[in-house]
């Protein structure tokens, strides 16, 4: 236990505030905004090294001999490491003559051991790699550049230098800066470091012979297999009025996603998508409700001996649900689909969607708050192609079956094929009129929020599961078929939040400030006497894993193959940074 609990740690669902530093605390050693303004753009330096060693220095070389770079690097010039005397950023220097510039020269922050050799020319491997590739020249520019940026000089370690091998490396553009949206600096509170190395290879990150071992490479291997690594930054926005306990569901928090090694995707309108992964708890055990029913977010006293019955008895309070009982297994290299899987139930918070620049690195930047906060439609996934229809300790044969895609989604509701109910599509389809727009959630009169929401708010998604897998003698407890416990689960789930019946969650409804009895435990407001709806939300903090897959437009918003590994490119466990750090520099334009 002592790996699983190492590798997934636990994160309580409403645990203790992570502390947050005083206002502008910890900024001292962090360059400033003026800083940041007065050192040399990284391709300024670039051509400053290249002038020099060319024995050529024109104005490129003003920067320099106005006292602007102070320090000794090294840099590839046409293929070969070629040690030069260079001066470095003003950034990492008060001020000073020559005599101190070599002096402060051995304090510089020393690049990772990555930088030198990742950002070296590689030998070609064909038949995909015909030809050498040509590495970054400019690799010290770029990575000092990044590790000393205001909003990264503060980080942790690892993922300081994560970020600065993400610059050394080929790159169209360096790992994306975090501006302030409030006075003082955005707080880092966790971060995840992805990699190809944990879950079983698929045709997107291997070369599997008979396959795809003479095809041209479509995801990772760029630039002559250099390994694709990504990081990901989560911090809060500590606004006046807002909260600044991520744990909080009303927390505004911004999330920057930077990857290196992802081929760009051209056809059929694919994408990259991003996912946090909140792998199911066993729930809190509470007495019944009147009808005998579960309460929101708990399970029942018969329902929790039932789940301790299962298995080695691992399906106890706290502990990481398993559908065998057994001790958490988290997606593996050595895994093999569909017969030996995880055995983790995962909910995925989608990031969006984005693709990868020319150099194959890709960038994204994402808002989580609870206008955001809201998973696929669950019943998707009998036809995504990872999930068991009978028990879930089933191998998924969705498409051995010729199930993958079978019915549609597009039209939101309680349960999947809408489309083919002409009313219904006419209500709550995509009308040219006024186009479907889930990102228009908020407004002053309700009626132009958007109310054709296919998502719904992530408790609601854990309370959908608690329903079919931990509740098993308070939800239909004669329905053993894993399918048919889905459809029901959802429908039931959602009359928390679905106020008119229509089977949608719409974004009035959704609101975290609309007021609902229903909750549990109860959160009063100075609006609603009961409770508000903050307990339709996982907090950012309960997404314990992080995965990047490789998307074909299928019409659905469930990750491709879910919940199986089988479209992954990338995966990352989470890590809690607390103290939080300052992570951010510069102010955003619009704080909104």
């Amino acid at each position: 236990m002592h790996l699983v609990e190492r590798v997934l740690p636990h994160v309580p669902y409403r645990g203790d505030p992570i502390p947050l530093p005083e206002p502008n605390a910890g900024t001292a050693a962090a360059p400033g905004v003026d800083d940041l303004l007065l050192a040399p753009h990284p391709r300024l330096l670039a051509s400053v090294l290249l002038a020099k060693a060319r024995g050529r220095c024109g104005p490129a070389c003003a920067f320099e001999r106005s006292g602007g770079m102070k320090t000794r690097k090294r840099l590839w010039i046409g293929g070969a490491a070629a040690g030069l005397t260079v001066l470095g950023f003003a950034s990492t220097l008060v001020g000073g003559d020559d005599a101190e510039a070599s002096t402060n020269s051995s304090q510089s922050p020393s690049l990772p051991p990555e930088c030198e050799t990742e950002a070296a020319p590689r030998p070609g491997n064909p038949p995909q790699h015909p030809a050498e590739c040509h590495g970054n020249p400019n690799f010290l520019a770029d990575g000092t550049a990044v590790m000393t940026r205001g909003d990264v000089a503060s980080l942790p370690t690892q993922l300081k230098n994560q970020l600065t091998r993400l610059a050394c490396r080929p790159h169209s553009t360096l790992p994306i800066q975090f501006y302030s949206e409030a006075d003082s600096p955005s707080q880092l509170f966790q971060y995840y470091l992805l990699d190809t190395n944990d879950f079983e290879p698929n045709v997107f990150t291997s070369l599997i012979p008979g396959v795809n071992n003479t095809a041209m490479l479509t995801a990772t291997g760029a630039n002559c297999d250099l390994p694709t690594v990504a990081a990901v930054r989560l911090v809060l926005e500590p606004k006046e009025g807002l909260p600044v306990d991520p744990n909080d569901p009303r927390a505004f928090i911004d999330i920057i996603t930077d990857i290196s090694g992802l081929f760009v995707i051209n056809n059929e309108s694919g994408w990259y998508e991003g996912w946090m992964i909140h792998d199911l708890r066993v729930a809190e055990v509470h007495e019944p409700g009147q009808d005998g029913s579960a309460i929101y977010g708990t399970i029942t006293p018969n329902d929790a001996a039932l789940l301790a019955q299962m298995g080695s008895g691992n399906n106890v309070p706290g502990n990481f649900f398993t559908v065998d009982g057994e001790e958490p297994r988290p997606p593996s290299a050595s895994d093999n689909f569909p017969d030996r899987v995880t055995n983790l139930v995962p909910l995925q918070l989608s990031m969006g969607a984005y693709n990868s620049l020319q150099q194959s690195d890709a960038h994204q930047y994402w808002e989580f708050n609870y206008t955001t906060n809201w998973i696929h439609p669950l019943y998707e996934l009998p036809f995504t192609g990872g999930f068991p229809d009978q028990s879930a300790t089933d191998p998924a044969t969705t498409y051995q079956e010729g199930k993958i895609g079978r019915k549609a989604s597009i039209v939101p509701g309680n349960r999947i094929g809408l489309n083919k109910d002409p009313q219904r599509t006419i209500e709550f389809g995509d009308n040219p009129s006024l186009p479907r727009d889930p990102d228009r959630f908020d407004a002053e009169e309700d009626s132009q929020r958007e109310f054709r929401q296919r998502f719904i708010p992530s408790g609601v998604a854990r309370e959908v599961f608690l329903n079919v897998f931990q509740r098993l003698d308070s939800f239909q407890p004669g329905v053993t078929n894993l399918e048919q416990r889905l459809v029901a689960a959802y429908k039931a789930a959602i009359t928390v939040a679905d106020t008119n019946g229509d089977g949608i969650i719409q974004a009035a409804e959704g609101d975290i400030d609309t007021c609902n009895a229903k909750c549990f435990p109860a959160t009063p407001s100075d609006e609603c006497t009961d409770s508000d709806s903050s307990c339709l939300y996982l907090p950012a903090t309960t997404y314990n894993r992080f995965a990047v897959t490789r998307e074909i437009n299928d019409g659905y918003l469930a990750p491709r193959f879910a919940p199986s590994q089988r479209g992954w490119v990338l995966s990352g466990n989470r890590v809690e940074v607390s103290p939080a750090v300052p992570a951010s520099a510069g102010r955003d334009s619009d704080d909104r």
